[in-house]
């Protein structure tokens, strides 16, 4: 679409080029019409009842983790979210045990970010390396078949490394920087795919190289249903408790942790700077800033000027720091010129026309919406006499 005759939202960000928008008669999307709507309450909450409410979940954790070496799970990827997590929760007398993914495309910077941030809070951590042969031979499998989302198995094992944790240390909360004020307005359907589909990860290693997976920490709808209704381990957006300002968060990482922001949201790894501000706008047209400072302007953290702003040019911070990355990108996954360029060029191909378990999830999920209230009240007190 001509930039000149794309239509921009009057009170985000958000353009006609973005799946599934539409404007009202005032000229406002549904993306950030329904995020007023449905997460206001939550981002614009009365302070006392939210005190009231984070002081409870807090007595909570720390019930569970009594007699324990940990009281909860933080995952920590070096970025102001799960930074901020991690912050808050020693602030409030927590035990947390950091954990943290290796995928292989740790930045410096995020390492420093990281090292700072335990040390000073005095915080154990847990870091799970992946085994980078059977990670490059996934991801390329993931190239091969033309799918979006190659953060899929990042992601994935992420949530594969976390759970296992909580589990391992008999921990029923895992704290997570996910939250309403930076991250409530969802992305696209079509910009991403379901983070639990194991099964979708298995065919495409299979069918595109058959690649063998020994030690990935994959995590699927049957998994994910034992650890949250058999062990009762919960994934909470903790930051939902508080006030959260981003920008605020940012300046106190900085101060009193030595910490070094990046350009845009996710930033933290090599690999996932490379494929949002060089991959996606060229192979998908997608542009992940659009959402990203949409629901910082929704959320009243940003002023709509300054998120055009940050709209402008390349999604990088320069563009020889974008052909670093390139060139790096190519000789880790031991790629030449000509091949990305024949990638890029490929057209794109849904995850769903491999074998998935997406659906599977989703029934799973809302399976406590489907049971009668007497049956699950007896379910649950049964999974509590067995524990």
């Amino acid at each position: 679409m001509n930039q000149e005759t794309m239509q921009i939202c009057k009170r985000c960000v958000i353009n006609s080029n973005v799946p599934g928008v539409k404007f009202d008669a005032d000229g406002y999307c549904n993306y950030c019409t329904s995020f007023i709507e449905i997460n206001n309450h939550i981002i614009h909450k009365d302070p006392a009842l939210q005190q009231r409410e984070l002081e409870a979940f807090v007595a909570q954790v720390k019930k569970n983790g009594k007699g324990k070496q940990y009281d909860c799970i933080v995952g920590v990827s070096g970025g102001v979210d799960s930074s901020w997590v991690l912050v808050k929760v020693k602030e409030l007398g927590l035990r947390p045990l950091a954990v943290h993914m290796d995928n292989g495309w740790n930045s410096e910077l995020a390492q420093n970010n990281i090292e700072n941030l335990v040390r000073g809070l005095g915080v154990d951590l847990y870091t799970h390396v992946i085994d980078w042969e059977e990670y490059r031979e996934l991801m390329q499998a993931f190239f091969d078949a033309d799918v979006i989302d190659v953060e899929l198995l990042y992601d994935n094992a992420m949530l594969g490394v976390i759970y296992t944790q909580a589990a391992k240390h008999g921990l029923r909360y895992i704290l997570a920087g996910y939250n309403k004020a930076s991250e409530g307005l969802p992305l696209p359907e079509s910009w991403s795919w379901n983070k639990f589909d194991k099964r979708n990860i298995k065919a495409l290693a299979k069918m595109f190289g058959n690649v063998k997976i020994k030690t990935f920490p994959s995590l699927g709808p049957n998994e994910w249903a034992w650890y949250h209704y058999i062990k009762l381990i919960q994934l909470c957006p903790f930051l939902d408790y508080f006030p959260y300002n981003k920008f605020e968060a940012l300046e106190v990482l900085q101060r009193d942790f030595s910490y070094k922001p990046y350009p845009y949201k996710h930033y933290e790894s090599i690999f996932t700077r490379f494929y949002q501000g060089y991959i996606l706008p060229r192979k998908f047209g997608v542009d992940k800033r659009i959402i990203h400072l949409a629901t910082l302007v929704a959320a009243k953290q940003m002023t709509r000027e300054d998120a055009l702003k940050g709209l402008e040019g390349i999604p990088y911070p320069s563009q020889k720091e974008m052909e670093n990355d390139r060139e790096y990108f190519l000789k880790k996954m031991n790629w030449t010129s000509e091949m990305l360029d024949d990638y890029l060029k490929r057209p794109e191909k849904k995850h769903d026309i491999y074998p998935s378990e997406k659906k599977k999830f989703e029934f799973v999920s809302t399976l406590p919406n489907r049971i009668p209230a007497r049956l699950k009240t007896r379910i649950t007190n049964f999974v509590k006499s067995i524990r």
